[in-house]
């Protein structure tokens, strides 16, 4: 059974072990992130790396080229105010204003197909710079 489905506007499709990889986040927390980028030459999305479960938000942030766009998921634990521990799942499109318009616009016109593809995913962001993907604001959004 495969997993694969194109994107009928850019001709991307998902890679198999793409889907499978953010399952073993989701289910299993085997990762605390995952960053996938478009293989240009096979019109996929596919893995590029994956954090290991003890990873901080700043090994991710790291992680993400500074110059060219990426798609990621992200496994964020926090406290709430009434001291119960909880996960929330941030799917970030990553587009920094540096990066290639060509690379921009097969992620923004492969964002959504992408992102559907991720059953489990509770909050999305949009970031062009890393402030706007900051620790604090997926705090803010959490709670």
């Amino acid at each position: 059974m495969s997993f694969q489905r194109t994107n009928s506007i850019t001709g991307i499709e998902v890679a198999d072990d793409t889907k499978i990889t953010f399952l073993d986040l989701k289910r299993k927390k085997a990762h605390r992130y995952v960053i996938f980028r478009i293989d240009d030459k096979e019109k996929e999305v596919i893995v590029e790396k994956q954090g290991a479960p003890w990873e901080s938000y700043d090994d991710f942030t790291a992680a993400l080229p500074a110059d060219d766009c990426r798609f990621a998921v992200y496994d964020f634990d926090f406290v709430t105010e009434d001291n119960c521990q909880k996960s929330k799942i941030f799917f970030i499109a990553w587009a920094p204003s540096v990066s290639r318009i060509r690379a921009k616009m097969l992620y923004a016109t492969s964002k959504e197909r992408f992102r559907h593809e991720l059953d489990g995913v509770h909050y999305e962001i949009q970031a062009t710079e890393p402030s706007e993907m900051d620790l604090q604001v997926l705090i803010d959004r959490a709670n």
